[in-house]
């Protein structure tokens, strides 16, 4: 960096490590809140500090609230009788875009992944699978990315929920293999919620 100043190379350094930005950017950004009024700046910094303190996992479906339970979970207008399995709290929001799924979630936060040492333990599903203890839910989507990970994360917590006598249904290929849902458009989604099977 050009500018030899430690606080601005610790601000554009902690840019960096942001998923998708590179040196340019990350100096870009640093920059850019260097130029904000001091209050903005501050209210930015508050921002990402209130958020670390106050949010939190949903006690019952792992998504992310700022309170015991999030608003979907809360709310007794939802399907209560099926479960839409998704890896992370962006893919919630990309089926909520839709308006057309009204039953509930469970988020995993991560996959199956036993090169990278991700086992059962690692993520939500004991969770998931002590939410289908009563007999309410009837139908669990799973709704995992169409990678080997996603795969592998779906055919395993089917075969753990289908001798509870769950309908154990995955979302039709409607997403393309190797995709990822929160960046897949409302129609793709849509037709992908309406064309699912059962596994």
């Amino acid at each position: 960096m050009a500018y030899n100043v430690l606080p601005l190379t610790k601000l554009v350094e902690q840019f960096e490590r942001l998923p998708g930005i590179g040196r340019k950017s990350a100096q870009r950004l640093a920059f850019y809140v260097l130029g904000l009024p001091k209050e903005e700046a501050l209210a930015f910094a508050s921002a990402i500090t209130e958020a670390h303190e106050k949010i939190r996992h949903c006690a019952v479906c792992q998504n992310l609230t700022d309170a015991q339970t999030c608003p979907i979970c809360g709310n007794p207008a939802r399907d209560q009788s099926t479960i839409c399995v998704v890896e992370d709290p962006r893919d919630v929001i990309a089926f909520e875009r839709t308006k057309e799924y009204h039953g509930l979630y469970h988020v995993l936060h991560g996959l199956l992944s036993p090169m990278e040492g991700i086992g059962p333990d690692q993520i939500y599903i004991k969770e998931l699978l002590a939410r289908l203890q009563d007999d309410t839910v009837r139908e669990v989507i799973m709704a995992t990315n169409p990678t080997v990970e996603g795969e592998a994360t779906a055919m395993y917590l089917s075969k753990l929920i289908k001798p509870l006598g769950v309908k154990v249904t995955r979302l039709a290929y409607g997403i393309p293999v190797g995709g990822n849902l929160e960046f897949a458009d409302e129609v793709t989604l849509y037709r992908a919620l309406e064309g699912r099977s059962e596994i």
